[in-house]
């Protein structure tokens, strides 16, 4: 249940309006996408989900849509078969924060079905239609390290001047300090003065973030990064997307990062394990970007 993600509930809406006989109507869904952004239509899908509005679904390209959520089918046809799963009513999705970063849009999500859980999810567009969904899930945590709740602090996109050499910034900080290439070079790239942490286990500032690590070192249990298939920005935010070792598992971890005056100053994050082969609904793998 963990795993079923953003795709579950949608699912849910394409077939109840399916089955229902509910006929879009092509003319204005072509007119609404010529009107408003892909950021603005993830939006509305992701809304969708709790709305029921049907309408969203038409954002989706029906011949190819490319599933990387490992517990759902690929394609349109994945959708109908987890409808059953979901308890008729319960679906909840709230957009906190949405970002576009060339043909791809991520947004960070409240979402609730079977059980409250925090989600980033990654749509590509190819000519005004969703052809391809990465996402990451975790279960919300209610009393947190820092106090912090894993959706709170800024929405707002700033500083569009700059998403070049934020996303270089985050993106070295990831290869030096959690690939472990120089780790000694995190106060480059943290500031020592604010970085609020919305991680449900660590702690504020670098001290809470050293204090964790050194936990996780001694009882041998620290996260591993082995592998960043990804980095998407905006402005001030940057998401990376990374694979690599937990509890001596494997793990897909999403790290999303503000930076304020070239420096890190906030961090949210979801860890998501990865789904054994034997268990994959589809073989599009969990990145392949």
């Amino acid at each position: 249940m963990k795993l079923l993600n953003i795709k579950t509930t949608v699912a849910a809406l394409l077939t109840a309006s399916v089955f229902a006989g509910c006929a879009f109507n092509q003319e204005n869904i072509k007119e609404s996408q010529m009107e408003i952004s892909n950021k603005q239509k993830v939006v509305e899908l992701l809304h969708s989900i709790e709305s029921g509005d049907p309408k969203p679904v038409g954002y989706i390209n029906p011949n190819k849509y490319i599933q990387h959520n490992l517990a759902v089918k690929d394609g349109l046809a994945g959708f109908g078969e987890v409808m059953q799963a979901l308890p008729k009513g319960s679906a909840k999705a709230k957009v906190i924060r949405a970002f576009q970063d060339g043909n791809y849009v991520f947004a960070h999500t409240k979402y609730n079905f079977f059980g409250p859980k925090a989600g980033f999810d990654i749509f590509r567009f190819e000519d005004g239609k969703i052809v391809e969904h990465w996402d990451n899930l975790q279960e919300i945590v209610e009393k947190t390290a820092s106090g912090r709740s894993q959706f709170d602090g800024p929405v707002e996109v700033k500083d569009l001047d700059k998403t070049v050499q934020n996303k270089q910034l985050v993106q070295n900080f990831v290869n030096d300090v959690l690939h472990g290439k120089n780790p000694a070079k995190i106060t480059e790239y943290i500031s020592n003065e604010k970085y609020h942490q919305h991680n449900p286990f660590v702690k504020d500032g670098l001290n809470g973030l050293g204090e964790a690590i050194e936990y996780l070192t001694s009882i041998n249990d620290m996260f591993i990064y082995e592998k960043t298939h990804k980095v998407l920005g905006e402005g001030d935010f940057v998401l990376t997307v990374s694979e690599g070792k937990w509890h001596g598992k494997a793990h897909s971890f999403y790290d999303l990062f503000r930076v304020e005056n070239g420096k890190i100053t906030e961090h949210w994050d979801t860890i998501e394990e990865i789904l054994e082969e034997d268990k994959r609904q589809n073989i599009n793998g969990k990145f392949n970007f």
